[in-house]
């Protein structure tokens, strides 16, 4: 009978210890689950900036970038900023092909040319925290970018860094009001990749307006043939406007940019 229960009280023991290791195991690994997961559910899980893609990096370039992104700093610090326009290469036609529309619609708002040709979303989104917004508060800000980006990044991809590109404008000019306009079609017909990426970065584009202190106004069509076509009349090189593409868009954004001046 002795040498029964020793056994027994061995193996009791043994089974005991067993199950403490099994539940503790199984209490630090639901202890864990119960810290972690909500932790990353409540958007509070940081990726590191090396997993971050390209079009929300802030980049600077170089060469003559650099000159006319200092000079746009030059140029905010004098104030007497009622108007800002945000872009790449089509933006800064302002200033050639469509300088006399300019000169008819902006020139009177005290506006202000921010565009830099070539530039993508990310570039934008360097300037912005590097002094081409400091120390103004205009009535509005129209900006127009990504189809740089068409070519590297996914439409989700490009809608990511304008939605940077709009959280710095809340924060850095929280009187004024933001008009986001999609994306330009380019290429001949809507077979082009890069204008389906556009217009696909355009249908979550709008996402992004909340009606109040951010709209969003699609203006595309405005430049297409009834056939979806793109003429050369208004892109001579399917991409860049004519003077006569710069006097749809500055018609086009009119009434709502008036009414967001006026609030």
């Amino acid at each position: 009978m002795n040498i029964l229960f020793l056994d027994d009280h061995a193996n009791y023991r043994q089974a005991l210890t067993y199950y403490y290791f099994l539940a503790k195991n199984l209490f630090m690994k639901t202890l864990a689950l119960y810290l972690i997961v909500p932790f990353i559910l409540s958007g509070h899980f940081v990726v590191s900036a090396d997993e971050k893609h390209s079009a929300v990096k802030p980049e600077p370039r170089s060469g003559g970038w650099v000159k006319r992104h200092e000079s746009f700093n030059e140029r905010v610090a004098k104030g007497n900023v009622d108007l800002i326009l945000i872009g790449d290469s089509i933006t800064h036609g302002w200033e050639g092909q469509g300088k006399e529309i300019w000169e008819q619609y902006y020139t009177k708002r005290n506006a202000v040319n921010l565009g830099i040709g070539g530039d993508r979303t990310q570039h934008v989104i360097w300037r912005l925290d590097n002094g081409n917004i400091k120390g103004i508060s205009p009535k509005a800000a129209v900006v127009m970018i990504g189809t740089n980006n068409s070519g590297n990044n996914t439409p989700q991809e490009i809608a990511d860094g304008l939605k940077v590109i709009t959280k710095q404008l809340r924060e850095k000019l929280p009187k004024t009001k933001v008009l986001l306009l999609g994306i330009f079609p380019r290429g001949e017909n809507s077979k082009d990749n890069r204008r389906q990426v556009n217009e696909k970065a355009n249908a979550i584009f709008k996402n992004l307006a909340d009606g109040e202190h951010v709209h969003y106004l699609d203006i595309g069509e405005k430049f297409l043939e009834d056939d979806g076509t793109l003429s050369k009349k208004i892109m001579p090189d399917l991409l860049h406007l004519s003077v006569e593409g710069y006097t749809i868009w500055a018609e086009s954004i009119e009434p709502t940019l008036k009414k967001l001046m006026q609030d």
